[in-house]
């Protein structure tokens, strides 16, 4: 196959597979889906998605978070990880958010990411999921994957994102980043990997990718 015809194949592929999308972190609105994502860092969407309610049940805007302690946004989000650093940037995202923007989480990449523990990936899943910005966020399944199908030779994250965004459209960006994600978890995880189920890389999958995985398994 060409890569085009690569493309072409992944685009189709998974808009059979997911003609609808669900959103993998449970929110309400632009500051609770920040939070939420911030707190998906090394961490499960499951587990995230068992934390916030408790989290928002005490503080589910801005006003209500910098009315609780460091500590004590810390201690509800233990279970996610890395609660010192992620509860000091939930508190002074929060407050940035009052002071500088009147409470609302701004619309743009330059703003987001100017905010405590909030990088890239936050900032393009904020983006593209709240307020309909095309992004194409690269999180660890899309790396994986854009590697396995050959569609990129990215060491980082970074060179990963310059590729997609360069081989899909941008109309699709949005879906496809979600797809992608879901199709990771479901056929082409990085541990339990069954080839005869991932369709996608069994039919265009890095040569290397594929010897390898053949090589391992017929041991």
């Amino acid at each position: 196959m060409t890569k085009k015809e690569s493309v072409t194949f992944v685009i189709n592929t998974l808009k059979e597979l997911y003609p609808t999308i669900p959103i993998p972190l449970d929110h309400k609105d632009p500051y609770t889906l920040l939070v939420a994502v911030l707190l998906s860092a090394q961490c499960t969407d499951v587990r995230v998605n068992q934390i916030t309610p408790i989290l928002f049940e005490k503080a589910d805007n801005p006003y209500d978070m910098v009315k609780l302690s460091v500590e004590e946004i810390k201690e509800i989000i233990r279970p996610c990880g890395l609660s010192p650093m992620k509860s000091k940037g939930i508190f002074g995202l929060s407050q940035m958010i009052i002071e500088q923007h009147n409470g609302l989480v701004p619309q743009s990449f330059e703003a987001l990411e100017a905010m405590p523990a909030v990088g890239h990936k936050t900032a393009s899943v904020v983006m593209s999921q709240a307020f309909g910005v095309p992004a194409f966020p690269v999180d660890t399944h899309i790396h994986r994957l854009m590697y396995r199908w050959n569609l990129t030779n990215g060491k980082n994250v970074v060179q990963t994102e310059k590729d997609a965004k360069r081989i899909f459209p941008e109309e699709i960006w949005n879906d496809l980043h979600l797809q992608i994600i879901w199709y990771g978890r479901e056929y082409s995880p990085a541990r339990g990997w069954n080839l005869d189920k991932d369709i996608i890389t069994k039919t265009i999958g890095r040569q290397s990718v594929l010897k390898d995985y053949y090589k391992k398994n017929a041991q």
